[in-house]
């Protein structure tokens, strides 16, 4: 074999790149089931979508609706409801933007901080328990394999558009 025919890698088959959707589908199942629990967790009534709007406002602090939208890539108005039933559970306050009194900012309570910081720290501590366990090198490659799928594949802006 010459150094140019072991240089050349084929490309993956239909049926490789299936079972990778299909793992990627049972991930994100997975991840839903426990978003889920998480919100339970932190109140009964606590929807997922809420979850991951406070615990965006918990890591961040103090969050715009419209940045929570965007970084979350979610519908203003999905956000809008969504933190007016966070205030209405006791997890989040609507405070005025000091430099804007037009704007309001975002603010999770002091019993939602606690809660999200325990749920998210016990999956947090899952996770680093499981990866521990794996080679180094593994963890590493799920890493780059994980941010090249990320914005190769699923970057924000491009869902759906057959152009991009």
């Amino acid at each position: 074999m010459t150094a140019a025919a072991a240089t050349i890698t084929r490309t993956a088959s239909d049926e490789e790149i299936a079972s990778v959707e299909e793992q990627l589908r049972m991930l994100f199942v997975r991840v839903r089931a426990v978003w889920k629990e998480a919100a339970a967790a932190v109140h009964p009534e606590l929807q997922p979508v809420g979850y991951k709007i406070l615990s965006a406002v918990v890591r961040r602090g103090r969050m715009h609706a419209g940045a929570l939208a965007e970084l979350l890539e979610l519908d203003k108005s999905v956000v809008s409801r969504t933190v007016k039933h966070l205030e209405a559970l006791g997890l989040a306050e609507s405070v005025v933007d000091p430099d804007d009194g037009r704007a309001r900012f975002v603010v999770a309570t002091p019993v939602a901080v606690e809660s999200i910081e325990e749920k998210g720290s016990r999956m947090h501590q899952q996770l680093y328990s499981q990866l521990r366990q794996w080679p180094g090198d593994d963890v590493e490659q799920l890493a780059a394999l994980l941010e090249r799928l990320t914005t190769e594949v699923v970057a924000p802006g491009t869902a759906g558009d057959p152009t991009s």
